[in-house]
């Protein structure tokens, strides 16, 4: 077999994101862009040759095609095994997973998380270091200096692998195994739970219902939940993965999670049900006529964790996202443990995780995690919360009031306006950036402001500094209003609105929560202006 090196110019639009390099299929399909990219990481790379790298993808389209090029380009570079997930196959906290049980140098995962798939649809990659967690910014800002002067990628000529056989064979001097995605995954999610009293749960007479969104986790979903834990066939909705995600957009909230959603809102509604996002990484919890908010959901987890053989020692600490919401603050402050407050994006939990400063992890976009990996976890929050239910022998609502009534309530939403122009979302945010140095102490109808900043966050373990991470504007009652800009959307701007607010009387824990941050709402509105500046009457998706 020939390696060949072939020429190429730099594009300039291949810096990562938040999770690596996201883009439309059309855009990786681009002569050599795919190419571009994966060379710039593998030249980033000290002392890749002859290592382990584990591979796999969420299965949207491109997934396969683009598999086969990084193999390729793999074995031109010296490395020296490639584990990849059978069928292309491997949710994100698995290949987290397998980096960590294989002690491999690193991971390349395909993915555009929860955005939609298909031929029109988005298309993603990002490197994951050896602790299974996504490349910290020194690392991703190296393979996107690499990309503005890259003028040469190195690939093998050769066969395409055959990904649909468990195998072990060759490409050129590189060995290239074809492995089992969920049996590893599986056996860590067994050592952390007590599946033999989630069984039992489930004789019980136990209805669930787990929306997989016809993406990554079908495979998985149905080998625990009903394969492993005896859940009934069908217990798994959406179950196999498809390129296009059947059509839909696989993000687990209350708008693209409609199938769930009314089946868990109907009379007859099962006692849990939960979905996941493309990759696996997010998750949604409902019960019997019940959303879960995540900020809640890592509130709970933490505050019952001790519950779970996993977590049974107790918890070095938490953390959560800046925009998440401070109810998990108040769990950590009665357990007398540290709560870190991070920017938005998964990465930033590794050094605390690796520190062991942190044991368990959220974001408010779905997603929950704890140092069993160095990603965020979809089907593990599913197991956790099917672990505290078969202990409790309560239902997901009874369990949650419970929670307010000791800890009160934080009533939270978070308003999306996607695919806005970017310029007038961007001249928002600087509006905001000059005003909130004059904020403190002014005063909005009824709010007081008591400290207002553009975020910036101190690493504890390696000093580093990450600055503009979104507008913050708390108020003397304990309310927040939040602003950011996500990096996750391809298409335009995602102006993203946090509000939050403080309820310790129970009497006023069943308000509806639109109603109960209505104030709150409109006073975002009148200090960002919001509907000025993106041209819409309201939010695309209200979560």
């Amino acid at each position: 077999m020939n390696i060949n090196t072939v020429s190429t110019t730099p594009f300039s639009d291949q810096k990562p994101g938040t999770s690596g390099l996201r883009k439309s299929v059309a855009v990786f399909q681009k002569p050599h862009y795919l190419e571009n990219f994966v060379q710039s990481i593998f030249d980033s790379l000290d002392g890749c040759e002859g290592q382990t790298i584990v591979l796999g993808g969420d299965g949207r389209y491109y997934n396969r095609e683009a598999i086969q090029v990084i193999m390729k380009m793999a074995a031109a570079n010296g490395i020296g095994r490639i584990l990849v997930g059978k069928s292309g196959i491997m949710s994100t906290p698995a290949a987290s997973a397998i980096i960590r049980q294989y002690k491999a140098y690193g991971g390349i995962i395909l993915s555009a998380s929860h955005n939609p798939g298909g031929p029109d649809g988005d298309f993603g990659i990002k490197y994951n270091i050896t602790s299974g967690g996504p490349a910290p910014e020194k690392v991703t800002e190296a393979i996107y200096d690499r990309s503005k002067v890259i003028d040469s990628y190195k690939i093998l000529e050769g066969d395409d692998i055959n990904l649909d056989k468990l195998t072990v064979t060759r490409l050129g001097e590189m060995s290239v195994e074809v492995i089992d995605p969920v049996e590893p995954y599986a056996r860590l999610m067994e050592s952390l739970f007590d599946f033999d009293k989630i069984r039992q749960l489930i004789k019980n007479d136990f209805k669930m219902c787990i929306d997989s969104m016809h993406a990554v986790t079908g495979t998985y979903a149905k080998d625990i939940f009903e394969k492993r834990l005896g859940a009934d066939s069908g217990t798994v909705l959406n179950g196999i993965p498809l390129e296009d995600f059947g059509g839909g957009h696989p993000d687990p909230n209350l708008v693209y999670a409609h199938d769930l959603v009314d089946i868990m809102f109907a009379k007859d509604a099962p006692d849990f049900g939960a979905a996941s996002d493309g990759d696996g990484d997010r998750n949604m919890i409902l019960g019997n006529n019940f959303f879960v908010t995540p900020s809640d959901s890592l509130a709970v987890l933490t505050a019952n964790a001790t519950l779970v053989p996993g977590y049974k020692n107790g918890l070095s600490g938490v953390a959560r996202s800046m925009p998440t919401s401070e109810a998990v603050d108040r769990v950590a402050d009665k357990l007398n443990i540290s709560c870190y407050e991070t920017p938005t994006g998964w990465k930033f939990f590794g050094n605390l995780l690796d520190a062991d400063k942190a044991t368990l992890c959220g974001e408010e976009s779905f997603g929950t995690g704890s140092n069993h990996v160095r990603e965020k976890d979809g089907l593990w929050a599913v197991l956790f919360w099917l672990n505290i239910l078969a202990v409790k022998g309560e239902s997901v609502e009874a369990i949650v009031q419970d929670h307010w009534k000791t800890y009160g309530r934080n009533f939270y939403s978070r308003h999306d306006y996607e695919e806005v122009a970017t310029e007038p979302a961007t001249e928002l945010m600087e509006r905001l950036r000059s005003m909130v140095g004059t904020m403190a102490g002014k005063k909005f109808g009824n709010y007081e402001v008591k400290y207002a900043d553009d975020f910036s966050y101190n690493d504890p373990v390696d000093n580093s500094v990450s600055k503009k991470q979104g507008i913050r504007i708390g108020f003397t009652d304990g309310s927040r209003i939040v602003f950011r800009l996500s990096g996750t959307g391809t298409k335009g701007a995602t102006l993203r609105l946090y509000v939050e607010s403080y309820e310790p009387d129970a009497s006023k824990h069943n308000i509806d929560t639109q109603e109960a941050l209505k104030p709150l709402i409109d006073l975002a509105q009148e200090i960002a202006q919001i509907k000025e500046y993106t041209k819409r009457d309201e939010p695309t998706v209200i979560t």
